[in-house]
């Protein structure tokens, strides 16, 4: 019997790198799962959106990226937030759950948030998120690969000899971002991972932190009818030697969205979304440029947001203008 096809062996792979990059030396560094529709779950994006529209929101997210690749990475996100006029602020919870390589790694997030409002003048305010997590990262033994485990000719067939080790590392994780904004343009910066993290298993393996910045600006394109608009939006981030830079502009008319975005020299991103009464949702493709593009048939990406109704705001209380993708 020959030994099995490459996309197997490649896959196979995949799975033993996604255990490596935890279980090896101080020299690894992790590294965040991303969202390309951010403003869809923008408790990720930055804590200080928590409660940022006032009355309730659910945000629901998944991403399956690279599916070419056997779902190497598919990650999901749940959170809820509002705002509590007691607390002069808003409230949020956020879940996300992350496997790479069918389930050999898997992390899982739950996270609680606050952040508070201050409104400087008459047309600009702005938030200050704090979030503290609590995070687990699990490695499924017996998905892993070894190469005392490959037989020339039947491939992989014996059973390893190596040591099962610990298979579980959990850790308290904090985070902390500002918002400020007005009727036409926001900006926002946060900072994940404040106490830097070990998540090794055998040696050191710290999670670096993530710097986040991100601005944008909602032009009105038929006067103050708010039925059609642009907003040119930026998103850079940065993560120990992983820099990322997005370019895009949203259109939106009625309840339909649309957006086009670029990230440095990796991909293009098309994006399409519908907004009625409580309910949103989106899709976006990402469209792979970098020297994956034939092997990973890209990333795909759906949110899921209902945006409930509350009592009638406040009139000192201002509701961020963004984006909803």
């Amino acid at each position: 019997m020959p030994l099995k096809s490459t996309p197997y062996m490649f896959k196979r792979i995949l799975t033993l790198v996604a255990f490596i990059s935890v279980m090896a030396s101080d020299s690894v560094w992790a590294q965040d799962p991303e969202f390309t529709q951010f403003y869809a779950n923008p408790l990720y994006l930055n804590p200080a959106f928590a409660g940022s529209a006032r009355c309730p929101r659910i945000a629901l997210n998944y991403r399956n990226q690279w599916p070419a690749l056997t779902g190497t990475f598919v990650t999901y996100s749940a959170s809820y937030d509002q705002h509590f006029d007691a607390l002069a602020g808003g409230v949020g919870f956020l879940v996300t759950n992350d496997k790479a390589g069918e389930g050999t790694l898997i992390t899982t997030n739950i996270s609680g948030i606050y952040s508070y409002q201050l409104n400087l003048t008459r047309e600009f305010s702005m938030k200050f998120g704090f979030q503290a997590t609590y995070a687990q990262k699990k490695v499924d033994w017996d998905k892993l690969t070894f190469g005392d485990m490959i037989d020339p000719r039947r491939g992989f067939v014996f059973t390893t000899l190596e040591q099962r080790n610990q298979t579980a590392r959990s850790n308290i994780d904090l985070s902390a971002g500002l918002l400020g904004y007005s009727k036409r343009y926001f900006f926002g910066f946060a900072v994940n991972h404040l106490t830097e993290p070990d998540e090794g298993f055998l040696g050191q393996s710290k999670l670096p932190m993530k710097y986040t910045g991100h601005a944008g600006a909602v032009i009105p394109l038929d006067g103050r009818s708010g039925e059609a608009s642009i907003s040119p939006n930026i998103l850079f981030q940065k993560q120990q030697d992983f820099i990322q830079l997005n370019l895009g502009l949203y259109v939106s008319k009625g309840p339909i969205v649309g957006g086009l975005w670029y990230r440095n020299e990796d991909s293009f991103i098309a994006l399409i979304g519908f907004q009625q009464g409580l309910v949103k949702m989106g899709y976006s493709y990402d469209v792979t440029i970098s020297r994956l593009a034939n092997a990973s048939a890209g990333s795909h990406e759906i949110s899921f947001q209902m945006q409930f109704t509350c009592r009638p705001k406040k009139k000192k209380f201002r509701t961020v203008s963004c984006p909803s993708f």
